[in-house]
């Protein structure tokens, strides 16, 4: 505990906290674009319970940091001489189901008749429960990138073997870049709804 404060981990701590709070851009986009479908005073319930759930996702996962840094050396399958390990795979799988729901959400945005278009078609309407249960799916797949970022910005090599200090900057950093993810969650929400351009050009 005695090197937490030490140069490097204040560097260490600085830069993980900037990448993740760049890095989380992308889940609030997500987040307050899924959030915008709701009546509005559930709206902003819907952006922390959203970003909360993916804190907690990240820091449970940092705790099983032996079973994370496992994922990028189990080789699932080789391809020309290139690793296919379980890491790889989880990324492709989210990728695509990013991919997935950025076309629906761009149909659903160009093509579905607004509920007060349409008010007597309530199949139109988001459910909260609906959008929270996106929001986790999205957070389950930003959270291993997240965590495997993390764990690769903080050098365990600088640190004593059982040293807890890695694990409590990169605890710190997450909670900090959540927090300032949260501050900046409802003037982005209103930003993007105002903006329609900018809501495509995210997605």
């Amino acid at each position: 505990m005695d090197d937490l404060f030490a140069v490097h981990s204040l560097i260490a701590f600085a830069s993980l906290t900037a990448l993740e709070i760049v890095l989380g851009v992308d889940n609030v986009v997500f987040i307050a674009i899924l959030s915008n479908r709701l009546p509005e005073h559930q709206q902003t319930k819907a952006r922390k319970l959203g970003l909360l759930m993916g804190a907690l996702g990240r820091i449970v996962l940092l705790f099983a940091i032996t079973w994370v840094m496992k994922l990028e050396k189990s080789v699932l399958f080789t391809v020309s001489d290139l690793d296919f390990t379980v890491k790889d795979l989880i990324l492709m799988i989210g990728g695509l189901f990013l991919l997935g729901k950025g076309t629906w959400e761009i149909h659903h945005t160009l093509e579905v008749p607004k509920p007060e278009e349409n008010a007597n078609d309530k199949s139109k309407v988001a459910s909260f429960g609906g959008i929270i249960g996106q929001i986790i799916a999205l957070d389950m797949v930003f959270s291993i990138d997240s965590v495997l970022t993390a764990i690769g910005m903080v050098e365990q090599d600088k640190y004593a073997d059982g040293s807890w200090t890695p694990l409590i900057i990169m605890v710190t950093a997450v909670l900090v870049s959540i927090g300032t993810m949260i501050a900046f969650s409802g003037p982005l929400s209103r930003f993007i709804q105002r903006h329609p351009t900018i809501k495509m050009l995210a997605l």
